[in-house]
C-alpha cells in the first residue's frame, strides 16, 4: 500500500459532473487550505494480496456484526443503543423477519502491516457510493487501463435488487433523501441507488422524504400523487425518524410498508456496536478495544457519540494527540443528541505524505464489494475529507 501522485485528467471536472457528482464542497488540506473533494491528483496503490486480505477481513466483520445483532435482540440490550423503549419490539421483529438489507460501509484503519481494524460501521445511510462505484472506476480506465481495482459495487447492487425484488410489497420502490441536505450528497447517492434498482428491472420513484405523507383514514404512507408507499429506500437516519411522530407511523406500518435499510440496522449503525463486538470477540485481530460510557482501562482512547456523524463531537485523549471536534451530538444529559458515549482504543490512521487515509470497505447483501478512500490532513475523518481513488498494481 502506497500513496502515489499523478496529473489529473484535463477535463476531470466536466467528466465527474457528467458521471453524477453534482456537489463539490471543498475538502481541507493542511492548515485548512481548500482541496477538491474528488481529488485525482493522488491515489493509493495496493498489491493484490493486500486487497484479498481486506476482502477477507470485511467478510469476517460482517458475519460478526450480524451475530452481534442477534445477541442484542436475544438479550434485549436495546437500552445500550439509546433506542426509545417504544421501538424495541419493532426492532426485534424486524430482525426476526429478516427484513432485507442492501448495503453498508465499514470504515477501517489499514496500513498493510497487519489486519484491518474496524473504526465504525456505516450500515444505515452510507454515502460516497457514487464515487466508489462509478467515478473511480472510470478514472482507472482512463488513466491506468492495465491495472485493476477492488470494485464490483455496481454489479453487486444490481444483483442485490434483483435478489430481493420478490420480497418487496407493491410494484413500486420509492427512493427518498432529505431536502434539508444542502450539499446535495444525499440526493446524489439516492439517485445512484435508484439507477441500480431500475437497471435490475424495478419500477422506481424518487422524492424528498419531507414529501411523503400519512393518510390517516387508510393508515398508510402516500407520495405526492397520493399513491401508497409500500416500499421505501431512505437516505435518512433511523435515529432521526425515531425522534418524531413520523417514526411511530413508520414502525406501526411494518411490515406492510417495507423500509430499506431495515429497522434492525439501528443496531449496526450505532457505535455501541463496537463495544458489543469487543465483548463478544475480545482480542479479535480486526477489532479495537471499546467500551460503553467509560474508558475502562484505556489510557489512550477516542470518545465517540453513539449516534454521531461526519466526525462530530469526537475527542481524542492520548499524549501529543489531544483533539476535540464540535457538533450537536453527545450525552443527552449535556443537551446532545448522540445518545451517550463509546470509548475506543486510539489507533491513529497511518500517515502518508502528511495525509491519513480511512478505508471505506463496502458490503452489498452479505458480500464484500469494493473500496473507497477518504483522506484527511487531521486525525479525524470529517466533512473536510477528500475522496481519492485507488488501483491494484498489475503484476
Amino acid at each position: 500500500m502506497r500513496r502515489a501522485t499523478g496529473a489529473p485528467r484535463s477535463n476531470w471536472e466536466k467528466t465527474v459532473a457528467e458521471q453524477g457528482l453534482c456537489f463539490g464542497t471543498p475538502g481541507r488540506g493542511p492548515g485548512g487550505v481548500s482541496r477538491p473533494y474528488w481529488d485525482e491528483s493522488v491515489h493509493y496503490v495496493f498489491e493484490m494480496d493486500e486487497i484479498l486480505s481486506l476482502e477477507a477481513d470485511v467478510e469476517v466483520l460482517h458475519s460478526m456484526c450480524l451475530a452481534a445483532v442477534d445477541q442484542v435482540v436475544l438479550t434485549e440490550r436495546f437500552k445500550d443503543f439509546a433506542l426509545p423503549e417504544w421501538s424495541w419490539e419493532a426492532v426485534a421483529a424486524s430482525w426476526k423477519r429478516s427484513d432485507p438489507h442492501v448495503y453498508g460501509r465499514f470504515d477501517l484503519r489499514y496500513d498493510a502491516s497487519g489486519p484491518a481494524k474496524l473504526l465504525e460501521y456505516n450500515a444505515d445511510t452510507p454515502t460516497s457510493l457514487l464515487e466508489a462505484a462509478i467515478l473511480q472506476w472510470h478514472w482507472l480506465k482512463d488513466t491506468h487501463p492495465d491495472d485493476d481495482q477492488w470494485n464490483s459495487l455496481h454489479e453487486q447492487l444490481v444483483s442485490r435488487w434483483a435478489e430481493i425484488a420478490g420480497r418487496l410489497p407493491g410494484s413500486e420502490l420509492h427512493f427518498c433523501w432529505s431536502g434539508a441536505d444542502a450539499s446535495g450528497e444525499d440526493h446524489v447517492t439516492t439517485a445512484y441507488l435508484q439507477e441500480t434498482a431500475a437497471e435490475a428491472g424495478l419500477d422506481t420513484i424518487g422524492l424528498a422524504i419531507e414529501d411523503i405523507g400519512w393518510e390517516a383514514t387508510l393508515d398508510r404512507f402516500v407520495d405526492l400523487a397520493e399513491n401508497q408507499v409500500a416500499a421505501l429506500v431512505k437516505l435518512y437516519p433511523w435515529e432521526w425518524i425515531l425522534t418524531d411522530d413520523f417514526g411511530k407511523h413508520a414502525l406501526r406500518s411494518l411490515p406492510e410498508t417495507l423500509w430499506i435499510e431495515p429497522l434492525w440496522k439501528t443496531l449496526l449503525s450505532n457505535k455501541a456496536l463496537l463495544a458489543v463486538l469487543w465483548e463478544l470477540y475480545p482480542g479479535h485481530p480486526n477489532l479495537l478495544p471499546a467500551y460503553l460510557d467509560d474508558p475502562g482501562l484505556l489510557t489512550e482512547y477516542v470518545r465517540k457519540p453513539r449516534l454521531g456523524r461526519e466526525g462530530a463531537n469526537i475527542s481524542i485523549v492520548a499524549p501529543g494527540f489531544e483533539v476535540e471536534t464540535g457538533g450537536v451530538y453527545g450525552a443527552p444529559a449535556d443537551g446532545g443528541m448522540g445518545g451517550g458515549w463509546v470509548y475506543q482504543l486510539f489507533d491513529p490512521l497511518p500517515e502518508f505524505d502528511g495525509y491519513r487515509p480511512a478505508l471505506g470497505a463496502w458490503i452489498v447483501g452479505d458480500h464484500a464489494a469494493g473500496l473507497g478512500i477518504r483522506e484527511t490532513a487531521g486525525l479525524v475523518t470529517d466533512d473536510g475529507a477528500a475522496f481519492v481513488p485507488h488501483r491494484i498494481a498489475a503484476s
